[in-house]
């Protein structure tokens, strides 16, 4: 029951805290950090919690946000999301989704779809490869390249004929970086392609992407600035929500 009274209590700090570290957590309960980083780690097995690759904290994993627990010091990132990812689906006309990196894949965590005839579905709750998603890649940039080794130590699985190789992905992520937006062209499903931009907390770090997908004929490259615009006055709808 101790171990049990632990582990909710660690939880509980995410009620005040994005990210949680293993000496701050064993401090704050009293509890030696071997302690707190064996019940962390068993947290995030069960998804409850999801460990940052780059920072080593952790934060709320896909169970929490599925059970629609506090993600943020304020509101979760599906609630705050979710009317202004609807609304966006309203404007553009097209399926639109909030996402967040799990691991090597990418959660989606809130989307609406379309009333078109042909459109693409919303995935909400599914796991999709980062490297292939636009909102993996927009998610991915923020790595570095030592991180992105140790999360793809294998050859990327291919989904379609345009999935990007490692050395591909590699000089993209950069680019994307740069311009801040990341473009899906038929690398998760053909025919399907994607715009997303970062969604930022109010500390500047990317949690979250926010992505625009529809048939590709759909989204010539005429449109993806107008498109980029409108997800990023999304982002920061939400961002302020939080």
């Amino acid at each position: 029951m101790e171990s049990v009274d632990h582990a909710l209590n660690i939880l509980l700090l995410l009620r005040r805290r994005p990210e949680l570290r293993v000496t701050d957590t064993a401090r704050e309960l009293g509890i030696a950090p071997s302690t707190a980083h064996r019940l962390m780690t068993t947290l995030a097995a069960s998804g409850f919690l999801t460990q940052d690759r780059v920072t080593k904290g952790y934060r709320a994993g896909s169970t929490l946000i599925e059970l629609g627990v506090h993600s943020t010091s304020a509101l979760d990132l599906r609630a705050a999301g979710e009317e202004h990812v609807k609304a966006l689906a309203g404007r553009l006309g097209e399926t639109v989704n909030l996402m967040v990196l799990e691991g090597q894949s990418i959660r989606f965590v809130a989307g609406f779809e379309s009333d078109q005839r042909v459109r693409t579905h919303v995935l909400t709750g599914t796991l999709l490869p980062a490297y292939a998603v636009s909102g993996g890649k927009v998610l991915l940039a923020e790595l570095s390249r030592e991180a992105l080794r140790e999360l793809y130590p294998g050859r990327l699985k291919k989904l379609t004929p345009r999935t990007k190789t490692f050395t591909q992905l590699l000089e993209e992520l950069p680019i994307v970086m740069m311009r801040g937006y990341a473009v899906n062209r038929g690398e998760s499903v053909t025919g399907l392609s994607a715009v997303a931009v970062p969604l930022r907390d109010r500390l500047g770090r990317t949690i979250a992407a926010v992505a625009m997908s529809a048939p590709s004929d759909r989204l010539p490259v005429a449109r993806v600035r107008e498109v980029v615009i409108e997800l990023r006055e999304c982002a920061a709808r939400i961002r302020a929500d939080l």
